[in-house]
């Protein structure tokens, strides 16, 4: 059965606890802070020092901390930072995080996806916790990335280690999908590989994803299982994602269709010069990060098949992309570039 609900209100936790988060200050961090707090935890974020300066705007408002929480700042790549600035020898029970490297270089996947989060759970344990919800992805499933394989070595560290766990793997971000907005408001057309039918996803929102996360806490289904999940809908490829914002925007639609061979080529050329300048082998990777997209649909993975499998791809929460797109063409909201965005 697949789950499917509607974002409410949520309920009070019948076991308030105290909460270490990482990540707090990317998209989905901040809306999964909001989230604890609203379920009645005691949530205390870790910041990069960076965030203590005056003009830091990563909370929700522009605010110098989320409401509610404290916030303590340090390294998180440096496991003396994160237990002398961070935890403080202080009791915890539980270790939410929604940290991941910025770009998916290897050397960033590395030590942030794996070694600043094997890091931070020896450091939890040590403060005494029982429970950690982690924030992955749902392309782990078939890692051809060093990116992907950094995040599935902290994951199997992370089950064997003999504390509760939920892993949450979600499918594509509505910020990841609305890169090209701009360009067709300036009249561009919209960029797709293939015929733009290649690949599909169920997109979820921000707020979805942290309001499920932080009911791993409380939910026992969650606990000690990796848990895929999509957003409300059925699954849309990048053709579809143009439909609508042509239509949201009145204008005929007008495609540039890039070849998969043409990713191919340029991956095939940075990985020769690789092998000869270090400074190519990462824009290397960077272009077999933006074949994978191209390339790989955002959903269950069938492992008898081999195939994607929308149906087998959970359904939660309740905020749509197309309603998402309609926002941020009115000016509602803004999207939030990341560094893997390809547009």
């Amino acid at each position: 059965m697949i789950e499917s609900r509607q974002s409410s209100v949520p309920p009070l936790s019948s076991n308030p606890r105290r909460v270490f988060v990482l990540g707090a200050t990317g998209t989905a961090g901040r809306q999964t802070v909001q989230a604890l707090l609203a379920r009645g935890h005691d949530v205390v974020c870790f910041a990069r020092p960076h965030m203590d300066k005056p003009g830091a705007q990563n909370w929700p408002g522009g605010a110098r901390s989320p409401n509610g929480a404290s916030v303590r700042f340090g390294d998180v790549s440096d496991p003396n930072s994160l237990a002398r600035d961070g935890f403080r020898g202080e009791r915890f029970d539980a270790l939410v995080s929604c940290l991941a490297s910025r770009t998916g270089a290897p050397g960033d996947a590395w030590a942030i996806d794996h070694r600043a989060h094997a890091s931070a759970l020896a450091a939890a344990r040590e403060a005494g916790i029982a429970h950690m919800v982690l924030l992955s992805a749902i392309c782990v499933q078939k890692p051809l990335l060093e990116f992907q394989h950094a995040k599935l070595a902290f994951e199997k560290q992370l089950c064997a280690s003999g504390v509760t766990y939920s892993i949450v793997r979600p499918t594509a971000f509505f910020k990841s999908l609305s890169g090209q907005i701009e360009r067709l408001k300036r009249g561009k057309p919209f960029v797709v590989f293939g015929d733009g039918t290649l690949t599909s996803c169920k997109p979820i929102g921000a707020r979805d994803v942290a309001d499920y996360l932080a009911g791993c806490l409380d939910d026992e289904s969650r606990y000690n299982r990796i848990l895929p999940i999509g957003g409300p809908g059925d699954a849309i490829t990048p053709r579809d994602q143009g439909e609508c914002l042509f239509a949201l925007l009145g204008r005929e639609p007008r495609y540039r269709q890039v070849p998969v061979a043409l990713l191919d080529a340029i991956a095939a050329s940075l990985g020769v010069l690789g092998r000869v300048a270090p400074a190519f082998r990462e824009k290397a990777e960077f272009a077999r990060i933006a074949r994978y997209y191209a390339t790989e649909s955002m959903l269950v993975l069938n492992p008898e098949t081999g195939c994607y499998d929308a149906e087998a791809t959970p359904s939660v929460g309740s905020e749509k992309l197309f309603d998402y797109y309609a926002q941020t063409i009115r000016g509602d909201v803004s999207v939030e570039r990341t560094d893997r965005t390809l547009f």
